[in-house]
């Protein structure tokens, strides 16, 4: 079960409280669904219950309970708690990660895009990091190298909602401005970390333009596409082994297996950077929503970021590949699934952005 999902059954569950007057309230549009605050508190949370309270006339707590009784036993969720003044955290079934995976892998380049009935955005093109942007903030001054590259990219996540074509009240947001024209930046930068570079930071934020690109790890631009490069990888070398993907339990962490950085991780953490992963794969469609809606494609940025420090703490915990003479078993179909599952997201996100999703770094 995805976010998408546990929000449409929440929402269900709403809509018969109210037909049954257990609720009186207008049935919202939208139940958003976000990672809980600390572990231990689920696998998902949300705030509908204090939403509605006021316009119920009752207590947030009564009307979590009133939800949680009509959601409890619903497929794909094992249990709905009430915390603090009326949060309802949700845990769901064993089977929901694999089901996640397998959905990210048989939506491929579509996940991400419109549910709900809309056709998939093949309309969001995939960019050419080798040509000069579509825009041309030349021809417009009063688009600067930022403006024309925060259009361009809303112009594909609009395509990728489903929103393509419709007249948005709200427009393009305030930008601060670059401190170089778009040509020098490219020159100085190249394509991708030039668009990275305008891309990252939040609308009010100023635009930090590096000395040069750094081809390493320090470099969040560099470290999601080399995720995405790494991940490709893996299903190459798993090709010359003889085995492919198979999305199923990914079995249990390797003890003392050295991180990236040199530590040993544990299963706590392993499990930890698990469940991470998982949370990201599946909240990225939620993400590109919200930076449709909130004009924001710096929202994707971070996710994108977020996503590759997980991939590579799952990976360094749950190698994918086998070791030495070790055949390859089903944890290894199951973790390569799960590699392929997070290279989509990498891969869909970067193309939303305009910046390549290279095969080899």
């Amino acid at each position: 079960m995805t976010p998408a999902e546990l929000s449409r059954t929440v929402l269900r569950s709403v809509r018969g409280a109210v037909e049954e007057q257990e609720l009186s309230v207008s049935v919202p549009a939208r139940i958003v669904m976000q990672p809980p605050p600390r572990p231990g508190c689920g696998d998902y949370a949300s705030n509908v219950a204090l939403q509605l309270a006021r316009q119920a006339g009752q207590p947030a707590r009564e009307v979590a309970e009133i939800l949680r009784k009509r959601l409890s036993g619903s497929a794909g969720i094992a249990r709905v708690e009430i915390a603090g003044p009326g949060f309802l955290n949700f845990t769901l079934g064993d089977g929901a990660q694999v089901a996640l995976v397998r959905e990210v892998l048989a939506q491929g380049d579509a996940y991400g895009g419109p549910t709900e009935g809309r056709s998939p955005a093949a309309a969001a093109p995939a960019a050419d990091s080798t040509a000069a942007p579509a825009t041309d903030p030349a021809a417009d001054p009063a688009n600067d190298a930022r403006a024309a590259i925060v259009a361009e990219a809303l112009a594909r996540i609009d395509a990728a909602t489903g929103l393509a074509g419709r007249r948005r009240a709200d427009g393009q947001p305030v930008l601060a401005p670059a401190p170089y024209d778009l040509a020098t930046l490219i020159a100085r930068l190249g394509v991708d970390e030039a668009r990275w570079v305008l891309l990252r930071p939040a609308a009010q934020d100023p635009v930090r333009v590096p000395e040069r690109p750094v081809q390493r790890e320090s470099n969040p631009r560099f470290r999601v596409q080399y995720a995405h490069a790494r991940a490709r990888a893996l299903g190459r070398h798993a090709r010359e082994l003889g085995f492919g993907r198979e999305p199923g339990d990914v079995g249990a962490p390797v003890r003392g297996q050295a991180a990236d950085d040199g530590s040993s991780v544990g299963a706590g953490s392993a499990a930890q950077a698990l469940k991470s992963f998982h949370t990201l794969l599946a909240t990225y469609p939620s993400v590109v929503e919200s930076a449709a809606r909130l004009r924001a494609p710096d929202r994707v940025v971070r996710h994108l970021e977020a996503t590759a420090d997980a991939f590579f703490r799952w990976h360094d915990a749950y190698p994918p590949l086998p070791v030495g003479e070790q055949k390859p078993l089903a944890v290894h179909r199951a973790r390569l699934a799960l590699a392929e599952a997070g290279r989509t997201v990498l891969a869909n996100g970067l193309r939303l952005l305009g910046i390549s999703a290279p095969e080899h770094l």
